[in-house]
């Protein structure tokens, strides 16, 4: 079951999953300049970010002026408005007369069926006509509670535009409405329809990989072990993108980056809270990537943020990934924050990382 997805004009934000979200703050990273000189901070920077570059500033800055209420005062559904670092980049955008590369996708939507029902999908289909294409099962961020297929527009709209391959980004259920492990067992279904579906949607099911952002990258990690520990059709690459890999909030990076924006120690304890059903589930390895059984894991990109809570655990699922003999690609970005993977209109970071992505997927599927 499908439904064509509605267009909106560039430069205007979709809140509703079924949009297409032609919209979001950076497409493919090589189909537009990096216009990084518009781009300039509004203030001193910040105490937690001695190191951030004027462009990853000048993001924060936008997103500060907005005067939101800190999500850890808010109720999920409320946090869900929030101005996010999309809607900065945005806004940042058109006040710099940055244009909106040209789609190079096409995009629908796709019903999947989960245990309870069923979770929507959008379907990301290069314009090159070809009749058979690499598959890529995306996982957005969001602390498994707040943000959209929209709001990492995005990150999968230039993994399809630069891969070369069809793109699935899974609207997962979130939390606190669906606890631990929802999320999880909801990204291993569209992984599993992935593999049966994937001929329907010029997809090739034995060239198929997994990508994902944040909570995203979490969920990537666990279905690849979920495949493994259920004798499924194992993904040919996985890309963590400054995953959480733990439940530890106590390391060096959550301390020296507790106040970091847009993610900070505050909001990601919220997620914890939001998500799992008690603290015990901290412990759970899909949770814990960083204690779990990572052994014929497939070959993995990890990238992360210099200026994260997360960075930590990035590098110690890297080094507990190389020990348990997988292949790994690890790469810190200086200078920018959580979330700058998608901000490839606008940050050389962005575009830097999207190629290290995009190189490993395509080598993974043979390209």
């Amino acid at each position: 079951m499908s439904s064509c997805e509605s267009k909106r004009p560039m430069g205007t934000e979709s809140v509703s999953r079924e949009g297409a979200a032609d919209t979001t703050a950076t497409t493919t990273a090589d189909s537009a300049e990096i216009v990084e000189a518009g781009l300039t901070p509004t203030g001193p920077k910040p105490v937690w970010a001695d190191e951030i570059t004027g462009p990853m500033q000048a993001i924060t800055d936008k997103l500060a002026s907005y005067n939101a209420k800190p999500i850890p005062q808010l109720t999920a559904k409320e946090a869900r408005q929030n101005p996010t670092p999309t809607t900065a980049v945005m806004d940042l955008m058109k006040e710099n007369n940055i244009p909106m590369p040209a789609s190079k996708v096409d995009t629908v939507g796709k019903k999947i069926p989960v245990t309870g029902g069923q979770i929507h999908a959008r379907v990301y289909t290069p314009k090159t006509g070809k009749a058979s294409y690499p598959v890529i099962v995306y996982y957005h961020g969001g602390g498994w509670v707040i943000a959209d297929l929209d709001t990492y527009d995005a990150s999968a709209r230039g993994l399809a535009e630069q891969t070369d391959a069809v793109v699935i980004s899974v609207a997962y259920r979130q939390a606190p409405e669906n606890k631990f492990p929802t999320a999880h067992n909801d990204s291993f279904a569209a992984y599993k329809w992935a593999l049966q579906n994937a001929a329907s949607i010029k997809g090739d099911p034995k060239r198929i990989a997994l990508v994902g952002e944040s909570a995203g990258g979490n969920l990537a990690a666990a279905v690849s072990m979920m495949a493994r520990d259920q004798k499924v059709q194992m993904p040919l690459h996985q890309v963590l993108v400054y995953p959480i890999a733990g439940y530890a909030t106590n390391t060096e990076s959550y301390q020296k980056y507790a106040a970091a924006k847009p993610l900070d120690k505050p909001l990601m304890e919220w997620f914890f809270k939001q998500y799992l059903r008690s603290p015990a589930d901290g412990k759970n390895p899909w949770i814990n990537l960083v204690g779990a059984d990572l052994k014929n894991l497939p070959p993995t990109t990890i990238i992360n943020a210099q200026l994260d809570p997360l960075q930590t655990e990035g590098e110690q699922l890297a080094e507990k990934l190389e020990t348990a003999g997988v292949d790994v690609d690890h790469k810190l970005y200086k200078g920018v924050t959580h979330e700058f993977f998608g901000m490839a209109t606008v940050l050389s970071e962005a575009k830097e990382a999207q190629k290290l992505a995009v190189r490993n997927l395509k080598s993974a599927f043979g390209m």
